[in-house]
């Protein structure tokens, strides 16, 4: 981390820590401060679309804010990041340096807008594709089927399907066995099922998940 990245960095840990805690605290696992900052980008991107519905209350601008995002998305993958924007051009550097597929950005965009206009949670939009980013950058391709059912746990503890997100985690162990250890706290959220958990007890049950390996 350079001295001019350390500002803008800091602002995107912090966009983070207040959208997505367990995100943030897994993402606490990872030694690697270059690592661990490139998973706060993509995460901060995803902080963006989430708050969007909080900040207008007609579907049909929030849909227009979406296609914004959309039309970003031509820059991040071309390499060329809107300059002043600290999330597009942290997440064009992301994309570039790990070269990241775009489908699950686009994907998880579309996904918000049928949100907005009342369809029900696409969970591998939400969940499944930006956890399989997330270990592509921690480890590298090739990895992302070990991830796809601990996506699916997180997605449905996240909805409020507690009991189907705990009877799924069998599947989901048995994926992960061949999951890079690099990789794992970009899935190691899945583990926390309970939102109304304490910080403390959440960090301890992401350590101790990362230490067995499963969530």
């Amino acid at each position: 981390m350079t001295d001019a990245a350390a500002p803008t960095e800091g602002l995107l840990d912090q966009q983070v820590r207040e959208a997505d805690l367990d995100r943030w605290l897994s993402s606490r696992l990872v030694a690697d401060p270059r690592a661990r900052a490139d998973l706060i980008a993509l995460y901060a991107f995803e902080a963006e679309l989430l708050a969007i519905p909080t900040r207008v209350t007609q579907p049909l601008l929030a849909e227009m804010r979406y296609t914004w995002w959309a039309e970003q998305m031509d820059g991040v993958f071309a390499g060329v990041a809107r300059k002043g924007h600290p999330v597009l051009e942290a997440v064009t550097d992301v994309v570039a340096r790990h070269g990241l597929d775009r489908a699950p950005f686009d994907a998880l965009i579309e996904a918000h807008i049928g949100r907005v206009h009342g369809e029900p949670h696409d969970l591998d939009a939400f969940y499944v594709g930006p956890m399989q980013t997330a270990v592509q950058v921690l480890a590298g391709p090739g990895h992302a089927d070990k991830a796809a059912e601990a996506g699916r746990v997180r997605g449905l503890a996240q909805v409020g399907k507690t009991d189907d997100a705990r009877a799924a985690r069998r599947g989901a162990n048995a994926a992960l066995k061949g999951l890079p250890t690099a990789a794992f706290p970009a899935v190691a959220a899945a583990t926390l099922i309970r939102a109304e958990e304490p910080e403390a007890v959440k960090r301890l049950r992401l350590v101790w998940a990362t230490l067995r390996g499963r969530i």
